[in-house]
């Protein structure tokens, strides 16, 4: 690790290693809000890509696709694409093409990915890929594996490893390595997304690896194509360990702790999940996934009574029967099972109303479920066009993403950026300045200002600025 320690120093950073979490990314020198702390280009990755839906190899577009007439499983939008590509498709390509058709369609994006992973160290070994500090396959070799798994899952990778085996026709493989570096996969490998954070496709990124988890953390991870960047969303003094968050960091400690043993096989102590247990953490969880109290006027969160029959609002004192729940919470989950199996839009929005209208009944306004159904009914009121009940949905998801997202979350400003629009379509400009100017100051750190996303929101936050003071001047003519 001395090279990659070499080429880390002129970009204001260092490799440690601590017992409890392994290697960690310090900085050498402060990062300031909106400074790129590092940036990569993935080792291998590959796009989404299902029976229902494909994306571009290069770039993950999803226009002016045409597929590989070779291999019949990969997809580019140009030459240019196919070109960035050829070194490493060409000999995937010449494996993928003597499989058979079912064969093939056991060629998952995962599947896929590993088979590029030999096939890049293969073409470095060979030096037709240049091998530099930061893109090599030691790096992928030190990523940490996920070693305390269980047998159902050791059997499922080991299956893996053998279609790879299968595929790649190379006489020295390990079966075993194939298999471990799916566990590596699994716990290191990042999804890749657009600027409004939709995942496009999935990437290794060795260094990027390196940069532990928070719960509360000091950096972002955006993605500009293929490219991880890294920005530092807080002042990170020299000597400070670099953060990012694995997870939604939008749930209690108990949820999220879950989520991450479970994902990455680790128990978080970040400043955060070290309040479990203590009033501030119990009020937050009660707040985010537990109930409200039956008193519309009162604002309070329920904790279980002693002899566990229902619930206390630790406000005014009012108790909830805990049957009462169950048998709102019963007719939610018909619902909303009724909903997600719904192919028609118009049936799935009355139902998704309708468990609106419940989960408001039983959840704390500020409840983290009940923002989940407002988002989903925001999703099929835009493609249903029907902007008013959007904007009036959208509006009310906004005090909630203040409360459970830190002030610099990317997530934040995009609810801005979002809202901002409809304000906008629907003849709102102050409205939507304002929402503009929220979501700019947010996602300039987060985003930087130079990528096409960035300079279009700047130019929408100018044309709404020029359409308002056109209207004030047009009221003040008349």
């Amino acid at each position: 690790m001395e090279e990659l320690q070499a080429s880390l120093q002129p970009r204001g950073l260092t490799l440690s290693t601590f017992h409890d979490k392994g290697r960690s990314l310090l900085a050498a020198r402060d990062f300031y809000p909106g400074e790129v702390i590092i940036s990569q280009e993935p080792y291998v990755c590959v796009p989404n890509n299902s029976l229902t839906e494909s994306r571009c190899d290069g770039c993950f577009s999803k226009s002016n696709l045409k597929k590989c007439s070779a291999c019949h499983v990969v997809w580019y939008c140009g030459s240019s694409c196919q070109k960035l590509e050829w070194k490493l498709h060409r000999l995937e390509c010449q494996l993928l093409a003597k499989l058979d058709k079912e064969r093939r369609k056991s060629v998952t994006p995962t599947i896929r990915m590993m088979v590029k992973l030999y096939l890049r160290r293969k073409l470095q070994n060979g030096n037709v890929i240049p091998v530099t500090a930061m893109d090599n396959y030691n790096l992928v070799e030190a990523l940490k594996d996920m070693s305390d798994i269980d047998e159902k899952q050791l059997l499922l990778y080991a299956q893996m490893a053998n279609l790879v085996n299968l595929i790649l026709q190379l006489p020295n493989n390990d079966i075993k390595e194939i298999a471990e570096n799916f566990s590596k996969f699994a716990c290191n490998a990042h999804t890749i997304c657009d600027s409004e954070l939709r995942p496009l496709g999935t990437g290794l990124y060795p260094v990027i690896s390196i940069i532990n988890h928070s719960c509360l953390p000091n950096a972002v991870l955006i993605f500009e194509g293929r490219l991880a960047v890294v920005r530092a969303v807080q002042h990170i003094p020299k000597d400070s360990e670099v953060s990012i968050s694995y997870v939604e960091t939008a749930a209690s400690t108990i949820t999220r702790q879950k989520t991450l043993k479970e994902q990455y096989l680790f128990t978080c102590t970040c400043v955060r999940c070290n309040k479990l247990g203590q009033y501030d953490d119990i009020q937050e969880s009660a707040i985010l996934e537990g109930y409200r109290c039956r008193d519309n006027g009162c604002s309070g969160f329920l904790l279980r009574e002693s002899d566990e029959k229902g619930f206390v609002c630790q406000q005014c004192g009012l108790i909830r029967n805990k049957e009462e729940i169950r048998k709102i919470a019963s007719d939610i989950k018909a619902l909303s099972d009724k909903a997600s199996s719904s192919g028609n839009l118009q049936e799935a929005i009355v139902l998704y109303k309708n468990i609106e209208k419940l989960q408001k009944e039983v959840y704390h306004p500020f409840s983290i479920i009940l923002l989940r159904t407002r988002e989903k009914l925001l999703e099929i009121l835009m493609q249903l066009e029907e902007w008013k009940e959007a904007l009036t949905i959208c509006r009310l998801t906004i005090p909630v993403y203040e409360r459970v997202y830190p002030g610099f979350h990317p997530l934040l400003g995009l609810q801005y950026y979002s809202c901002g629009k409809l304000e906008w379509l629907l003849g709102e400009t102050d409205d939507a300045i304002k929402l503009f100017t929220k979501a700019v100051d947010i996602l300039r750190i987060t985003h930087g200002t130079s990528t096409p996303f960035m300079k279009e929101l700047l130019m929408k936050l100018e044309e709404a600025r020029a359409e308002a003071l056109f209207k004030l001047s047009s009221r003040e003519d008349s």
